[in-house]
Order: C-alpha cells, then structure tokens, then sequence
C-alpha cells in the first residue's frame, strides 16, 4: 500500500531511537544569511515551521513567549498538517498507537492561540504520508474543519501551485509528498504528488516555494535524492524550499539564488510523547522577502530559528535553544553545530 522502500522500513525504529548524523555539515550553508546589503527598505516576513500533529500532545502546547512573538511577526505562517483533523478516528487501533495519525478541530485551534498564530495568517500543506490515515472521509472532515477554521490549504491535487498574496507580493506555494500510506489510487486526485517543476505555472508571481514532504526519517542530512530534487526546483525558479518529513532538523543549502531548508523537525511532536531527545529539536525558518520596486520577490535574509519540545505533563512545552539550561542546552548545541556549519560572525549570528 505504501511506497516506502523495504530497507526504509527496515531502519525506521533504529533511526527513531538514534537518529543519524551521517554527512558533512560544512557542505551546506549557515543557519542565517543576508543575501541583499543593504536591506529591502520594504519586506515581507515569512516563517516555515515543521509537522504539526496531536500524537505526542492530549492538551495545547505551552510556549515560550519568545516563539509567539517570533510567530506573531510574521506576515504569514507555513507549516505542515500532519494529522487529519476528525471528530472521531475511524482507524481506532492504529490512532491509539501512533501509527495513524488524527487531532481534534479544537486541538487544533487551541494549539494556535498557544503558539500565537492568528488563523487567516497560516496556510497548512496536506501533502504527506499521513493525511488519509483515517480514510477519504476523515480526508474530506479535514478539509471541512480546516475551511471553518478560516486556514488556507496548499497540496491539494486541484493544482500545484497555490497564489497568496503577502502584503504586495504575489507568492506561490507548491507543496507535494512523496511519501504516501495509503494506495497511490486514493491519493491520486486528493493530494499533490507532483514533484516535476517543469509543470507549475510560475506567471505572474513575485516568488515560487515549494514545501515538499521528501527524504527519509531521522536522518540529519538529506539523501543525494533529495539533493538532486532541490537541484532540479532551483533550476525552474523554485527560489525557497522549506521541507518535511525528516523529524529531525536538517541543513540549509544556497543553490545561486535559491534557499533550501531541507527539513524543520516537528513543530508538535508526531511520535510518541517520550521520543529520545535529538527528535524534539525543531527549528522555525523566518524569510524576509524584499517588496521594493526593482527587486520584489528577492529574498534579502534567512534565520533558522532552533528550538525544544520539552515535556509538560500531557503535552509539550516549546522553548527555544538559548533558553534551555544546562546538560540538555549542551547537548542540543553540540546536535546543531553537528548539523550546521559556524555561522560567520558578520552575518549577525554568535558563532
């Protein structure tokens, strides 16, 4: 039913409980990057963040006040719904597991206020694995709670590329999976699957992103797959890719005008609440995107923002890195300088 490879399957509990750090950081870029000097005098800010679940979580997150203002910035927000958003779960064994995923509309919605998100400024891609793991119908109810609670969509198979308009900017979303539970003939028509660039329309637009659903699980570094995809999308004028599915953080890369985030980690946590401690690192990708006459569209800097799923009782607390003390503070640093070259120091980030 699925398409995962034999060998993936094989290594996906060894990977959970030890993800891998195989891979070079210094071949990839900074956690933050001005591309244009001086700054755009006028710029809108987008920020990415990773998988958004209710497995690790029975209640709405607490968050460190820093994070909503992070969130409360920005002109839009961008994640990824990994769960179906039902009443009830049809899949009642495998939801109770953790194998198949479904949060609550209200979850959801007080997960939001938690984090400082205001709902007509995020956008949720239902292109992943787990949307249709309580079936077409919880499929269709997410969709239906989505649209009541005033959240737009991209990653629907009606078209791959979605225009919003951020402040003056028109930008396009086009997220797709590449990964999928269930048989390609029920996501076939429902979910994005298009990852050929080659086919978006990009007229018209201020800035093409793409948010795909790619690589493989608790890997640190992205596959030469994945690489070569990212490759391919710079190619077509793809010129932001912020991605999911890892669970783990993952690099940045600069393809010449392009900025790749490979994967953000998960937002709330889409495993078991006492995952070990590399897979509660996530990371929030803020974009500042320049809205002046004469370079509209053109990124002017980057910042991956780290930071920790904490456990709170029945749910998960959101604290940022530097806000973390002791051996859990030295441990996740030493995780992110693994995975992320030094930043230099003109770029405005400690090294």
């Amino acid at each position: 039913m699925s398409n995962y490879p034999f060998s993936y399957k094989l290594s996906w509990l060894p990977r959970f409980l030890k993800p891998s750090l195989a891979g070079d950081a210094q071949d990839f870029a900074p956690m933050a990057g001005t591309l244009m000097d001086p700054p755009p005098k006028q710029a809108v800010r987008l920020a990415f963040v990773g998988d958004i679940s209710a497995v690790a979580n029975r209640s709405a997150p607490d968050c460190d006040p820093a994070i909503k203002a992070l969130l409360g910035a920005a002109d839009l927000v961008i994640g990824n719904c990994e769960s179906p958003v039902v009443d009830r779960p049809s899949a009642v064994l495998g939801t109770r597991l953790g194998t198949h995923h479904a949060m609550s509309e209200p979850f959801l919605a007080e997960a939001l206020t938690a984090v400082g998100v205001a709902r007509e400024k995020l956008v949720l891609s239902l292109a992943n694995n787990h949307v249709l793991d309580q079936g077409i119908a919880g499929f269709d109810e997410t969709i239906a709670a989505l649209l009541r609670l005033g959240i737009r969509t991209i990653g629907l198979a009606d078209g791959p590329v979605v225009p919003i308009q951020v402040g003056s900017l028109d930008i396009g979303f086009a997220a797709f999976t590449l990964w999928r539970n269930a048989d390609e003939k029920l996501f076939a028509g429902r979910v994005s699957m298009d990852s050929d660039p080659a086919s978006w329309p990009p007229a018209g637009l201020d800035l093409l992103c793409a948010v795909p659903h790619w690589d493989w699980e608790f890997r640190h570094f992205p596959r030469d797959g994945t690489r070569a995809l990212a490759r391919r999308l710079a190619g077509q004028g793809v010129r932001l890719i912020a991605g999911h599915h890892a669970h783990v953080v993952q690099p940045v890369e600069k393809i010449d005008g392009t900025i790749v985030a490979y994967g953000l980690g998960d937002f709330l946590g889409t495993a078991f609440a006492r995952q070990p401690w590399p897979g509660r690192i996530g990371s929030i990708l803020v974009v500042d995107v320049s809205s002046d006459a004469g370079t509209r569209g053109r990124i002017a800097s980057y910042r991956m923002h780290p930071f920790m799923r904490l456990r709170a009782g029945d749910h998960e607390r959101l604290v940022l890195v530097e806000a973390l003390e002791g051996r859990m503070r030295d441990r996740v640093a030493e995780r992110l300088k693994a995975v992320f070259p030094s930043p230099p120091t003109d770029e405005g980030v400690p090294a």
